[in-house]
């Protein structure tokens, strides 16, 4: 497969609105050591993206720019780490980079080290498959490695229908837990569908008024949104267990639940292909799935940021860069 010297890519000059992404030509990454280059057919768009164009997130660790944002992809290998790895050139992989470490993946090539790259199912398309690796290891990180799911646990999800949230549920039902999943009204049967035992829908009821006993909170919102942080430190049982993820969502969160005499932890992803092959199989088998909300091209990026930031996605918004 040829290597150009220049790819289109999103570009971001500095910290804006979702307009301060332009699509223009940048340089093709190199491929160093044992990283494999691949041409990038999809990617797609996490709330840590958004925080991060618009200065937050982990923009501070931009040092230079135009920058390139995206962790997500789907797409082609053109160069493997070695001439007998067993990944080759044309085969169809997936993963996540690490941004702002690696330039990002809103963009036609990209440069991943090898141990966060696997094969992409044959079951999934490239729409699909980009959709998975940021929130289904997020998850799974949550739920599975933290959380250690298990029968007869009780699991409140908060926010259970959007990217982090739809597997989160998938995982905790799959390995036995009693499900509580927070949503609005028109994803309560869609999120029963996907595990839940118990659906709130949060626009009509208290989520504090009518769970209680929880071993473990998985907060996808924080305080950002009513307090939703603090008043689920009153549904644990004593000595339960909450973990926060939105970066920044939630101010004196170590205080807070020391306070309730819970435990606490915030959490960060890792580029782990090992455990994304894990979830490669589950999502081959069916076991687990995948919602794709809204698929955006490439030059539509500010469109897509703009739909994550909306808030009310159903799963995750793809990025279409190229034809694959």
């Amino acid at each position: 497969m040829p290597k150009p010297t220049t790819m289109r890519a999103a570009l971001l000059d500095g910290a804006g609105d979702p307009d301060a992404l332009r699509v223009g030509e940048a340089p093709v990454p190199d491929k160093v050591n044992a990283e494999f280059l691949i041409k990038v057919v999809a990617s797609s768009v996490n709330p840590i993206d958004a925080k991060t164009r618009a200065g937050r997130g982990v923009f501070g660790a931009i040092h230079h720019f135009p920058a390139v944002l995206g962790h997500d992809f789907s797409g082609v290998v053109v160069e493997s780490p070695y001439s007998s790895h067993p990944i080759k050139p044309g085969d169809e992989v997936f993963g996540m980079v690490m941004v702002p470490r690696f330039g990002g993946s809103y963009a036609e090539y990209v440069s991943v080290p090898s141990l966060s790259v696997v094969r992409k199912p044959s079951t999934l398309s490239h729409i699909e498959a980009a959709a998975a690796p940021v929130a289904a290891l997020t998850a799974w990180g949550m739920v599975v490695e933290v959380a250690k799911a298990h029968e007869g646990q009780r699991m409140l999800i908060h926010a259970g229908g959007g990217g982090v949230g739809h597997f989160a549920v998938q995982f905790a039902s799959y390995f036995g837990a009693h499900v509580i999943a927070t949503g609005s009204g028109a994803n309560v049967s869609w999120l029963r569908s996907l595990g839940a035992a118990e659906v709130i829908d949060y626009t009509t009821t208290r989520f504090e008024d009518v769970v209680h006993d929880v071993d473990v909170v998985i907060d996808l919102v924080g305080n950002v949104h009513d307090d939703t942080g603090t008043r689920s430190l009153r549904v644990l049982r004593p000595g339960g267990l909450i973990i926060n993820v939105p970066t920044g969502s939630w101010p004196g969160f170590a205080d807070d639940v020391e306070a309730a005499g819970m435990r606490g932890t915030d959490f960060k992803v890792a580029p782990d292909g090992n455990t994304l092959a894990v979830i490669a199989r589950l999502l081959a088998s069916g076991n687990v799935r995948v919602h794709v909300d809204q698929i955006f091209p490439l030059d539509r990026i500010a469109d897509a940021h703009r739909a994550v930031e909306g808030g009310h996605t159903r799963g995750k918004i793809v990025v279409k860069v190229a034809e694959g």
